[in-house]
């Protein structure tokens, strides 16, 4: 092992003791069909009776929240709804949303949505928790440190996780930059899982985001800094995407698949969350931003390549994973399982369409993005096999061409 490698890997390990000391304790989960109508008594049973509702305007003009502001009414529960989170939200979102928190006297926080608004709600909220900070203070590890209001998270796809996660990511539309905050107090106090609210995905997104819950569950469970408790999350993710995620994708309106996968995106969630992810998405964030494709797709495509270069180094949790999937086969030894489960992976994503490569990988941009992956990457995500700069390069010129 080169001294380099010797480092990340201390690093790794230093990292593995210190987060053993932080409260890990998970959302409080809410489930199944209708759970959304339930969550307005919840929050009246916390002591609640004004909250900020941050979501976005697709899922308003989509009247997904109605039954949820029905409620809210009914309890005599007070709402604002901050509706302008962007794809990508930015420190102005935040500054949006916080002025109408402060403005209109509210005590809690109800995120609808996918990983957008839910990162626009964890920042804002630290916000509150942290006027004296501004985002950019708060970017980095354990810079929040104080508890939030209380946070209720409802997602509306199977994938993203960030209903569990410690994570927000908040850009600078003026600098182009990207602000990642991680701190155990941005986790939500409760997680909502209604498959109702998913039934209308189009297949496009049923099919990236439960590769993203897949990746997340996968990445997590082969690299160096698992618990027992993350290793069984994953396991639980990997079996339920495995048994759901096709169903739900060519019959999206079957509730159990789509509650199962839910409940495989939040089990994935709580193990990266504190197990980290790897390469796949370290190189998938520096396409997104280089290209704008988005995170889910980019991870699908890009997770047999990275499992196929890890080779020996991950065999054994891949094999593991193969039995847990139930697509080992007649497949004997680590070896033999780990590449059928690679293949498993292939055959998903044939199966839903997912394309092979991105031809919009532009040479000249290789050794940029393949730079900016493995500063990502290095030394903070525990893979089985660390990754220098001509293999990075390497492996998104497979990329390029699609495998061939």
């Amino acid at each position: 092992m080169s001294l380099r490698n010797f480092g990340y890997r201390a690093f790794q390990k230093g990292m593995l003791v210190a987060t053993s000391f932080l409260d890990w304790t998970p959302p409080e989960v809410l489930k199944g069909p209708g759970a959304v109508k339930k969550l307005p008594a919840l929050i009246k049973e916390q002591g609640l009776d004004n909250v900020l509702v941050v979501t976005d305007k697709g899922l308003m003009g989509l009247h997904l929240l109605d039954s949820l502001f029905e409620g809210l009414e009914a309890e005599g529960i007070r709402y604002t709804v901050y509706d302008g989170v962007q794809p990508n939200p930015t420190i102005y979102n935040v500054a949006d949303a916080l002025q109408l928190y402060l403005d209109n006297g509210c005590q809690g926080f109800v995120a609808f949505g996918g990983g957008s608004p839910m990162d626009c709600a964890k920042a804002t909220g630290a916000r509150v928790a942290r006027p004296d900070k501004d985002i950019r203070k708060m970017r980095g590890q354990l810079k929040v440190l104080k508890k939030l209001p209380p946070f209720f998270a409802v997602p509306t796809t199977a994938g993203t996780g960030s209903e569990t996660t410690l994570a927000a990511v908040i850009s600078n539309p003026d600098t182009h930059e990207k602000n990642a905050i991680n701190d155990p107090v941005l986790r939500p106090d409760y997680a909502i899982l209604d498959p109702e609210l998913t039934v209308g995905l189009p297949q496009k997104i049923t099919s990236t985001t439960g590769l993203d819950a897949l990746t997340h569950a996968v990445e997590a469970y082969i690299g160096h800094s698992n618990t027992k408790q993350t290793e069984e999350d994953a396991k639980i993710a990997v079996k339920l995407i495995f048994e759901n995620l096709e169903t739900a994708y060519h019959d999206g309106k079957n509730i159990e698949a789509r509650e199962n996968m839910l409940v495989a995106s939040f089990h994935a969630g709580l193990a990266f969350t504190r197990a980290y992810v790897g390469y796949v998405h370290a190189i998938a964030h520096n396409l997104g931003g280089m290209y704008g494709i988005p995170h889910g797709l980019a991870n699908a495509v890009i997770l047999p390549y990275v499992l196929d270069w890890f080779g020996p180094s991950a065999y054994k949790r891949l094999a593991e994973l193969a039995d847990v999937a139930g697509v080992s086969g007649a497949a004997q030894g680590d070896r033999d399982k780990a590449k059928a489960f690679i293949a498993a992976i292939r055959k998903l994503n044939e199966d839903m369409e997912i394309p092979l490569g991105f031809e919009q990988i532009r040479d000249e941009d290789i050794p940029l993005i393949a730079e900016r992956a493995l500063k990502e990457g290095n030394p903070l995500y525990p893979v089985p096999r660390i990754m220098n700069l001509d293999e990075c390069k390497a492996l998104l010129k497979t990329l390029q061409q699609g495998g061939k």
